[in-house]
């Protein structure tokens, strides 16, 4: 399903996506994370060996709602999983900016995210579920 210009327009503004993964015995994990819209995929991007990370290495199939009260958008399907550290830091970098700011950004890549093993995680929006944006 191709989403519209107006859950495209809400996906855009700073918002909070919560994931599920599936953990080992079946049962679902959730984890708040920061994400971007490009083009037909989410991007997001964890440090290496959480939950999040070794659910999806295990079983790659998730889920996020990005909400606004009644209003939301939820995409379902199976992460492509990208290790490489290039990709990986350039991703989380441009997640910190559009969440952080310029001088915020730049420090939490210098002090912490440099420091760590990325991995990030596309979900393409082929699978989307979109409430309150009719009319």
């Amino acid at each position: 399903m191709a989403l519209s210009e107006a859950a495209r327009a809400f996906l855009a503004e700073r918002r909070f996506a919560t994931l599920a993964t599936i953990n080992p015995d079946g049962t679902p994990q959730q984890t708040v994370m920061w994400y971007e819209l490009r083009g037909d995929h989410v991007v997001m991007n964890t440090a290496r060996r959480r939950k999040k990370d070794q659910n999806m290495l295990h079983d790659p199939r998730i889920s996020i709602c990005v909400e606004d009260e009644y209003r939301y958008v939820a995409i379902a399907g199976v992460a492509e999983l990208i290790q490489d550290q290039v990709v990986a830091q350039s991703d989380i970098a441009a997640l910190a900016l559009r969440y952080e700011g310029p001088e915020r950004a730049a420090a939490m890549v210098r002090d912490n995210f440099s420091r760590q093993e990325r991995i990030t995680f596309l979900l393409a929006v082929a699978n989307a579920d979109v409430h309150g944006f009719e009319g």
